[in-house]
């Protein structure tokens, strides 16, 4: 019996639900069968709190940025008292896209098909023509009850979480397992690092596997010999998801790049603990975000799925202290930025290459290692029980 005709049965989900010793690995339609997009639509992203886009993307108020995220036309846009805010991007009228680009609204959404205006908070403004010609009104028609469609929608690590589905528990509660244990770094400030600190790859592969290759260090003297020279596979540790906590990944009691000839560093964060000195932490936060966290400076990294098989990847640089944004740190960002640049562009043929490997009727889900791939089991474990529910 397959799952709302996906193309993968329950029996499946229960071979991904197993111990970890005797557990096989989402079926391979999960990866890439069209048809069962809309199945982890519903039962993955909107039901949950999902990543969207960064804080830093809307600096000003009445920036307002169009997202495709999982298939949903949505709107990003800072309101006039600073808060981040998300809509349906589409008129309520006739369902027109509102927005096509990137934009700074001076005064208000206007429909480009019948020129109905919104106001930043989603309220309906004006209706022109909708009485007859020059008549913008009529009767019966109350415009407080046709404003933009909101969507929940926190910031967290500047980055923009939201829950399209409206039932999800309260982000406080979704992100409170890792908020305690990165409670160091709660209320930090984070400065971005400028245009020399974000970049984005467009993988062609599904974006489980990319949240995947990101929990586990396995792969680290293989695919990133570089960083395992000064960050070893033995200096690492897991992070497992605990009761359900929706997060996995991986941590490192030494990571200490050397970014210059002199060994110039960051500023960092005031009042850490000696646990941050030379270590680092990175996490997945399921369904589709992904943290570094280390004790100058943080990234995070958002998932976009294009389709079944392509995913853009948006990771962008921020720091504690607003002095290194400054000239004097310029060369030190960049090695920074090009140093990350270089690791992940080191796993696109990983993720690709698994990509392609799921077209084989030879692979039924793979296996896990129980020493090694436990983070990776989590996150398969957390999408079997929301595929279960759908």
């Amino acid at each position: 019996m397959t799952v709302n005709g996906t193309g993968f049965s329950q029996a499946d989900l229960d071979s991904v639900l197993k111990p970890i010793a005797d557990a096989r690995g989402l079926p391979n339609a999960c990866y890439l069968d069209s048809g069962y997009l809309a199945v982890e639509r519903d039962a993955v992203f909107a039901a949950t709190w999902t990543a969207i886009g960064f804080g830093k993307d809307i600096p000003a108020a009445g920036n307002a940025v169009p997202v495709d995220a999982f298939g949903l036309p949505l709107l990003m846009l800072r309101d006039r008292k600073g808060a981040v805010r998300v809509f349906h991007n589409v008129c309520s009228h006739r369902g027109m896209r509102l927005v096509e680009e990137p934009t700074q609204i001076k005064g208000v959404i206007r429909c480009p098909y019948h020129s109905w205006c919104y106001g930043l908070n989603g309220e309906l403004r004006s209706t022109p023509s909708i009485g007859g010609a020059g008549v913008n009104e009529t009767a019966g028609f109350d415009r407080r009850q046709h404003g933009l469609r909101e969507v929940r929608t926190v910031l967290w690590m500047d980055v923009v979480f939201v829950n399209v589905g409206g039932e999800a528990p309260a982000f406080e509660s979704h992100i409170a397992p890792l908020a305690r244990r990165w409670s160091e770094f709660h209320d930090a400030p984070l400065h971005h690092g400028g245009g020399d600190s974000g970049f984005e790859l467009t993988v062609r592969c599904n974006w489980k596997l990319a949240v995947e290759n990101y929990c586990e260090s396995y792969h680290l003297p293989w695919v990133h010999p570089g960083l395992n020279s000064y960050s070893r596979l033995e200096d690492h540790y897991h992070i497992r998801s605990e009761n359900g906590a929706g997060f996995s990944g991986q941590g490192t009691v030494v990571y200490r790049p050397i970014l210059t000839e002199t060994g110039d560093t960051f500023p960092q964060l005031p009042g850490l603990s000696q646990k941050w000195d030379a270590g680092a932490e990175y996490v997945s936060l399921y369904p589709n975000a992904l943290f570094g966290v280390h004790k100058d400076h943080v990234f995070g990294i958002v998932l976009l799925p294009q389709g079944p098989e392509e995913t853009v990847e948006r990771i962008e640089i921020y720091y504690f202290d607003d002095a290194a944004r400054s000239d004097g740190f310029a060369g030190l960002r960049q090695s920074n930025a090009r140093l990350w640049q270089q690791v992940f562009a080191e796993d696109v043929f990983a993720v690709e290459g698994m990509q392609r490997g799921r077209r084989s009727p030879g692979f039924t889900g793979g296996v896990f290692s129980p020493a090694m791939d436990g983070p990776t089991h989590d996150f398969h474990v957390w999408m079997a029980k929301r595929l279960q529910g759908a």
